[in-house]
């Protein structure tokens, strides 16, 4: 396991990160008690997502839970996770930048940004090249084009309907009465994949029960369900050569990566911790701070 403290190198998180985070080197490095931490919290419709990074822009600790009806709750209950994870105090959060659905229930915030800038600014810190960023998140999908310089030049959202989200993929675990998090393991099982064909989730809800009762398997059409998620990204805009993507579908569910791979014909970038860039970009507007929604 990754040691993440701010008081030194050798003490372990008293709150484990989730195995899809444990991927990168950066959150064993030491800390004083002195050091100052800043804040992202990323306020989602389905989780929300605290980041807290040092002055270099090391992530330092984190916590995500399900944001549920009472979203001022679920921020707060998400930055004691992320500070007892890092072993840190809240005085040494200096700043704290929200973003997401819900950027305005967060009272702890001394700012906060759009979802669409923090997701480019935390994917351009991770990867500081000309990119698009494919977010896939519980309720909307987005699409951003940032230049060499980080600069945004244009982006896409699919606000109106859940299709391709990570609404629609738990809604198809229902139907399948499967847990969601089988999803990706029963995918990769798969020897054929099942057509989906319709973009709306009520009637794909109907193609998957036909499947069902034709005896299709479940690992088919769950590869069917991903191929479906896929095609509704890649209608939405054309996309650069270099391609990171985010959400918390994504790190739930790598193997829709090897499968978006599989359709462009390239390679698809990730940063280390797929469910937090928009925290993360969060952080960065709050260390730099940048505390006004100015976008």
């Amino acid at each position: 396991m990754v040691a993440v403290t701010c008081c030194g190198p050798d003490v372990q998180p008293a709150i484990p990160a989730p195995t899809y985070y444990l991927k990168s080197s950066n959150m064993s490095k030491a800390y004083s008690t002195e050091q100052s931490i800043y804040a992202g919290v990323d306020v989602g419709a389905s989780h929300t997502k605290v980041a807290l990074i040092d002055t270099a822009g090391h992530l330092c600790g984190h916590g995500v839970r399900k944001s549920g009806v009472n979203f001022s709750a679920t921020a707060e209950m998400c930055l004691a996770d992320a500070l007892h994870m890092a072993n840190c105090t809240p005085d040494q959060v200096t700043h704290t930048v929200s973003t997401g659905y819900g950027r305005h229930n967060v009272t702890y915030a001394t700012g906060n940004q759009t979802e669409i800038g923090c997701h480019a600014k935390g994917c351009y810190f991770y990867f500081p090249e000309a990119i698009t960023v494919i977010d896939i998140g519980g309720q909307d999908n987005k699409i951003i084009k940032l230049d060499s310089q980080g600069r945004r030049i244009s982006f896409k959202m699919n606000r109106k309907c859940a299709a391709g989200t990570g609404a629609f993929l738990e809604e198809m675990a229902t139907r399948l009465d499967i847990p969601l998090s089988d999803m990706d393991g029963l995918a990769r099982q798969s020897s054929e994949t099942v057509k989906i064909g319709s973009y709306c989730t009520v009637f794909s809800a109907t193609e998957v029960l036909k499947y069902v009762r034709q005896g299709e398997k479940v690992q088919d059409i769950i590869k069917g369900l991903f191929a479906s998620v896929i095609r509704r990204v890649l209608e939405m805009d054309a996309l650069t050569e270099k391609v990171v993507m985010t959400g918390g579908v994504v790190a739930h569910n790598p193997y829709l990566i090897d499968l978006f791979e599989e359709h462009i014909g390239r390679v698809i970038m990730t940063p280390p911790f797929p469910q937090l860039a928009g925290a993360i970009g969060a952080a960065l507007y709050a260390k730099a701070n940048q505390t006004s929604d100015n976008e």
